[in-house]
């Protein structure tokens, strides 16, 4: 299999989020254009980082073990990423994941919007 048969060209077509809000115990509330409003619990959240030291590139095997998690976990800082993903920074130094729409989505229970 070559390179290009691994590399997906569809994009992403999940309608950004109303809103995105940090709620008092480090959740992130999230308001979607359908209606839902969504509390994703932070811990969930970092336990899905998506970048590659979390999730091996080659293969998607989780490297991320959740046990390493503090209890405490918080995003510090939101960041927009164009116009389909957000970056945290949390509390634990992370911060090269880049959450997009469909993986919010994903994480909050929703079909692809």
């Amino acid at each position: 299999m070559g390179l290009l048969d691994r590399i997906s060209s569809k994009q992403e077509t999940t309608a950004p989020p109303e809103s995105i809000d940090l709620g008092a115990q480090g959740e992130l509330l999230v308001v979607w254009p359908d209606g839902p409003r969504v509390a994703l619990p932070a811990a969930q959240l970092r336990d899905q980082c998506p970048c590659a030291s979390c999730i091996e590139e080659g293969t998607g095997r989780k490297l991320l073990d959740p046990a390493t998690i503090p209890a405490d976990i918080r995003p510090v800082e939101l960041h927009g990423v164009g116009n389909y993903a957000i970056q945290i920074r949390w509390s634990d130094g992370h911060s090269t994941g880049i959450y997009t729409w469909g993986l919010l989505r994903r994480a909050s229970g929703l079909p692809p919007g």
